[in-house]
């Protein structure tokens, strides 16, 4: 296998609070190769977009970071900003959940790419870019007639194409894409899906896909890692991570999803944990039906199953497992006022 392009080994971003430091991101470690796609997922406030800002760089001055995210031999987390700047756009791309949050409402689209191929390539010629912003728009089913105009004149599905395509028009290696599907139709849906399947065959882009849709990791994504409370607690292969998950949260959330075959609707009881002060031990533990001693005790360790790893003592290993460590973990049942 070639070598990653992106390695995150360690990466932790904390928040500073008068309550205390909010761990967004703790310890997260994984490889994304050439052309793959890894999806991200976990419920809303796991630490999704704060993981894909912070290997991007793109997080508020007061955020603690620490850990390593090597991009070609570089440390990203220790990069000066200006080489941060520097790699933006020609080798680091990323796609915003909400286009018009980034798009200027004074600005014609044709004004967005020329400041982006500006600022990262001086000196191209007008035409030059003209000519490369719309065939990229063109990639994304915008004909060149709307070029000048406004953001405020496109649907949402073509604005978040408009991003797309003002991502991938420097032809970046490695691209972040924090929900570019939320709130579009699944015909839109569809069509993005496609054109981030064409992205990756035409360009070999790594893309990190941050979504809670696992219909779409099933569809797009080579790979998945499933989040919680600021850790990846199981990755794999989707095809593997889906027919066989290994960690009861993984486990969970495939349950319920809905689909055509659905006869009933399952949840996860309780709710996420405070990230200022989480449970001890496994971080899943008051929530996990199959909880026991060691899991409010110890943290988990990685384990390797076949191409997947997991964090969760029903894996082992045996050896770090306290006496009585297996015995089934006793505690008040949850009120309904916890489950809401």
């Amino acid at each position: 296998m070639s070598e990653p392009v992106l390695s995150v080994a360690d990466l932790r971003v904390w928040y500073g609070t008068d309550r205390g430091a909010v761990r967004a991101v703790d310890g997260v470690s994984f490889d994304l190769y050439p052309g793959e796609t890894l999806g991200l997922v976990g419920e809303s406030g796991c630490g999704k977009t704060t993981l894909g800002r912070g290997v991007m760089g793109l997080l508020p001055r007061a955020a603690s970071v620490e850990g390593v995210v090597d991009f070609g031999g570089q440390n990203l987390v220790r990069a000066k900003p200006k080489t941060l700047q520097r790699l933006r756009g020609p080798q680091l791309g990323m796609i915003f959940q909400e286009p018009l949050t980034r798009l200027n409402p004074l600005m014609r689209v044709s004004e967005h790419f020329e400041e982006a191929l500006s600022a990262h390539e001086p000196g191209t010629p007008k035409a030059q870019i003209r000519d490369r912003a719309i065939d990229t728009l063109r990639a994304m089913g915008i004909p060149p007639t709307r070029y000048r105009a406004y953001p405020h004149e496109f649907s949402g599905g073509m604005r978040q194409r408009i991003m797309i395509a003002l991502a991938l028009v420097l032809r970046p290696k490695f691209v972040v894409a924090d929900e570019p599907t939320t709130a579009l139709d699944v015909l839109v849906e569809a069509q993005i899906i496609s054109i981030l399947a064409d992205l990756r065959a035409g360009f070999d882009t790594s893309l990190l896909f941050i979504t809670h849709n696992l219909g779409i990791v099933a569809e797009a994504c080579d790979r998945v890692a499933v989040m919680y409370a600021g850790r990846i607690v199981e990755q794999g292969p989707v095809t593997e991570v889906f027919a066989r998950p290994q960690h009861p949260y993984t486990e969970a959330l495939l349950r319920s999803t809905i689909s055509l075959n659905t006869t009933g609707l399952h949840y996860i009881p309780g709710a996420p944990p405070d990230l200022i002060d989480p449970p001890g031990g496994c971080r899943f533990n008051p929530r996990c039906e199959h909880a026991m001693t060691v899991c409010a005790r110890q943290f988990p360790h990685p384990v390797a199953i076949e191409d997947q790893v997991v964090e969760c003592w029903l894996h082992g290993p045996d050896e770090l497992i306290e006496p009585g460590g297996r015995e089934p973990l006793v505690r008040e049942e949850l009120s309904v006022a916890d489950e809401a």
